[in-house]
């Protein structure tokens, strides 16, 4: 390894998976949010930064923040980013724009969105994701290109696999040729952050275990791809030696079927496993 130090993994939460377990619109909700992260040994903590308590909540319980935002419009990015960046400096996650947002539309607001982060400072990455601009691996593709044409390099992107594998119906033996491919996983690698929810071909979220300690099979036919998106990370750049990743499952029930187990739980155990597996392939890194 060419980094004088071993790369970090920051095991990083969304709110949205622990909404069954608090509100953190209220100190109460909140804490239990904070606290439950900190007794499964994790690192941060995304929600919108509306609470006026998080930066002091998470300083009490010595956790790092990175937040997210959306918008449509390029008015909108400077005060969601400064808004985040007043509360930590952690990776930033955009969804931008809609479905129907022109491709040249798109570009535009993605070379506006990038130019106000690097005006601030701010990691800010725009993630694949239904319902915007990124929809499709066609947009997506079409977007990085003509911000890389405009700027002569590729934006930061977060990307969220489980979007593109349902929309294209990709089975398990695919995952891994079809989504990273030579020419998203440079992209990918240059990222400091990767919203991780494991899918199949037809639901963008699977169940992670069966709800009596095992996982379940959805999960497992998913986990060598998590192996793979790890392993190529840690052979790539390494921007900032330091990796956010989130273990991405929530609760709302355009994701949650009435069959899955408690969503907290299999988050755990999803943010675990991305840990064991990442000392895994570092070792092997290492090795090598």
């Amino acid at each position: 390894m060419s980094h004088a130090s071993a790369p970090t993994l920051k095991i990083h939460i969304n709110g949205w998976s622990l909404l069954d377990e608090g509100d953190p619109a209220t100190e109460a909700g909140l804490r239990t949010h904070l606290s439950a992260i900190k007794a499964a040994g994790f690192h941060g903590y995304s929600f919108g930064p509306q609470n006026h308590q998080l930066k002091e909540l998470l300083a009490e319980y010595g956790l790092r923040y990175g937040g997210a935002f959306d918008a449509s419009k390029p008015e909108q990015f400077a005060p969601a980013i400064a808004a985040i960046m007043a509360i930590d400096n952690g990776p930033i996650n955009c969804q931008l724009a809609n479905h129907d947002t022109s491709v040249e539309e798109a570009i535009k607001l993605t070379l506006a969105l990038m130019a106000e982060a690097r005006k601030q400072n701010a990691p800010v990455h725009l993630e694949v994701h239904r319902d915007t601009c990124t929809e499709t691996p066609e947009k997506t593709a079409a977007i990085i290109a003509g911000y890389k044409a405009a700027t002569g390099e590729d934006p930061m992107m977060n990307f969220d696999f489980s979007h593109p594998a349902v929309v294209k119906h990709i089975v398990a033996n695919d995952y891994i040729p079809r989504l990273l491919t030579p020419e998203i996983v440079p992209i990918f690698q240059k990222s400091t952050l990767w919203h991780i929810r494991p899918f199949n071909a037809q639901h963008c979220q699977v169940p992670i275990t069966d709800g009596k300690g095992a996982f379940s099979p959805e999960y497992e036919a998913c986990r060598p791809f998590v192996r793979q998106a790890l392993k190529h990370w840690l052979q790539g750049p390494r921007p900032t030696n330091e990796f956010w990743v989130m273990p991405e499952v929530g609760t709302t029930h355009e994701y949650k079927l009435s069959c899955f187990p408690n969503i907290w739980n299999d988050t755990v155990t999803l943010g675990k496993d991305i840990q064991k597996i990442w000392a895994e392939e570092l070792a092997a890194c290492e090795l090598a």
